[in-house]
C-alpha cells in the first residue's frame, strides 16, 4: 500500500508548503504495513508559531501528534487516499476538494 505514484491537488500544491507536503508522505512511508489504511489523515493547525500535525486513520487506528518550528504555520485538514485497488494511484487533497467528508 502506498508504493505507486503520488499525486495531488492543485490546492494541496498551492496551500501546502512542499516542506509540509514532504513531511506528511515520510509519515506515511514510515508506517509499518499493518498500521497503513488506505484513508490517512493530516490535520494542520498553527499553534503560536508553531506547525501541529495530527496524523491519523481509523482502520486500523493510528493517531500521532507532531510539533515543527515553521515560520508560517497552515491551518488545514488533508486527506491522503491510496487507491490502488481501483485506480493504481495514491492522491493528497485538501478537505475542501473531497465531497461527502468534512
Amino acid at each position: 500500500m502506498f508504493d505507486n505514484q503520488r499525486y495531488l491537488t492543485k490546492g494541496v500544491n498551492e496551500s501546502i508548503p512542499f516542506e509540509l507536503q514532504a513531511f506528511m508522505w515520510d509519515c506515511i512511508d514510515r508506517l509499518p504495513e499493518d498500521k497503513r489504511d488506505y484513508f490517512q489523515v493530516f490535520e494542520l493547525k498553527d499553534i503560536g508559531g508553531m506547525q501541529h500535525i495530527v496524523h491519523f486513520s481509523e482502520q486500523p487506528e493510528y493517531c500521532m501528534n507532531y510539533f515543527i518550528p515553521m515560520l508560517k504555520a497552515v491551518t488545514a485538514k488533508v486527506y491522503v487516499i491510496d487507491s490502488t485497488e481501483y485506480y493504481s494511484i495514491k492522491q493528497m487533497e485538501m478537505s475542501t476538494s473531497h465531497s461527502g467528508r468534512s
